[in-house]
């Protein structure tokens, strides 16, 4: 077989998966391509170098063959460079490093079927964190982590499930009015508590883990962009500094998630750092970032690193942060367009008895 055609039908392919995701549709099979960023974009570049390299580009095809590959490739190189370490830091690194002012946020996503639970309970007492999150948990591994770590941390919240949306909640920290919320369903909680720092200080805390747009699971994105929307606007007008930790099942660079973080006035913490891909553990190639830490603007880097393998699908992540109020207008986030607002009410508005206050 000959290299040009086949080249044509990979590049072809690049395209087609690059413009897929643009469609406005909530359908996973949509949506599930917004997932693989960087290796499409690995993908594009390596059809477009080995077109130049091995072709002349003689015909009109070939030109807009070639226009096209390096369209696309542009635009998924867009969508990821925030995510480089060439990219500036839209999370500052911490002027301050005063231990009262701040926090460290240990988030597993454990695999519910997961029986290799030493190997998690290791991490943690080796990140030794402040506040601990872990998702997709049932009584087993509230009894397995209540037995080993439940006397250094002092305030939990449990919500131990059986259909992979249990969610453990433990804090060194004072928990202030923490509630379990069932914003889309009955069967996903998510967590919002104020948390007391050792300064005196009082922050906001919310912790997701919406559905991922898959058969299995759900067949459209609209429960979890729902609940992502509605947290966004709980942070907007919190009266507190604002933490958002958890499993979106959703990438930073997708539609969604920016939407999320622009309406939410929020900050992603990864930008100019890495990747900090989570998911999957079980594969080397296929990975991308579905567990996320958004913060406001008084908060500043201390450490933003990867857990080990915990015989999850999932890594773990660690990070530590610096409270400095202080500073916050080095940072501050912009405000949401009209447009991004009512993009976000419609979004939430797919869901049957969702309302959001906009």
């Amino acid at each position: 077989m000959k290299l040009k055609p086949v080249l044509q039908i990979f590049g072809g392919l690049a395209i087609v998966l690059t413009l897929i995701p643009l469609i406005a549709i909530d359908y996973w099979w949509i949506r599930i391509f917004d997932f693989p960023h960087i290796q499409l974009t690995i993908l594009t570049f390596t059809a477009l170098i080995t077109y130049f390299m091995r072709f002349e580009i003689k015909r009109v095809g070939d030109y807009l063959f070639a226009v096209g590959l390096l369209c696309c490739f542009l635009f998924q190189l867009t969508k990821i460079y925030p995510y480089t370490p060439f990219a500036d830091f839209e999370v500052l690194d911490a002027k301050n490093n005063i231990p009262e002012k701040t926090i460290s946020l240990y988030t597993a996503n454990v695999y519910q079927k997961n029986k290799e639970k030493k190997k998690l309970v290791q991490d943690i007492k080796k990140h030794d964190a402040d506040v601990l999150l872990f998702v997709e948990t049932n009584n087993a591994w509230k009894e397995k982590i209540d037995a080993t770590i439940s006397s250094d941390y002092k305030y939990n919240v449990s919500v131990p499930l059986d259909n992979t949306y249990g969610m453990l909640l433990y804090s060194k920290l004072k928990l202030i009015n923490p509630q379990v919320k069932y914003l889309v369903d009955k069967g996903i909680p998510s967590i919002h508590t104020q948390v007391l720092l050792a300064s005196g200080d009082t922050i906001q805390l919310y912790t997701i883990h919406p559905t991922p747009p898959m058969p299995q699971h759900n067949p459209k994105s609209s429960d979890r962009d729902a609940e992502m929307m509605k947290i966004a606007n709980l942070s907007r007008q919190s009266k507190y500094p604002v933490l958002v930790i958890g499993d979106f099942n959703d990438v930073a660079w997708s539609a969604t998630t920016s939407l999320f973080h622009n309406v939410g006035e929020l900050l992603d913490i990864r930008k100019g750092r890495g990747f900090y891909n989570t998911f999957s553990a079980k594969s080397f190639i296929m990975r991308w970032p579905l567990d996320h830490i958004f913060i406001s603007d008084e908060f500043r880097a201390i450490d933003v690193s990867l857990g080990s393998d915990i015989n999850s699908d999932h890594f773990p992540t660690y990070t530590q942060l610096s409270f400095e109020p202080e500073y916050a207008d080095e940072q501050h986030p912009k405000k949401p367009t009209k447009d991004q607002l009512e993009r976000a009410r419609e979004q939430a508005n797919h869901v049957q008895n969702v309302e959001l206050d906009m």
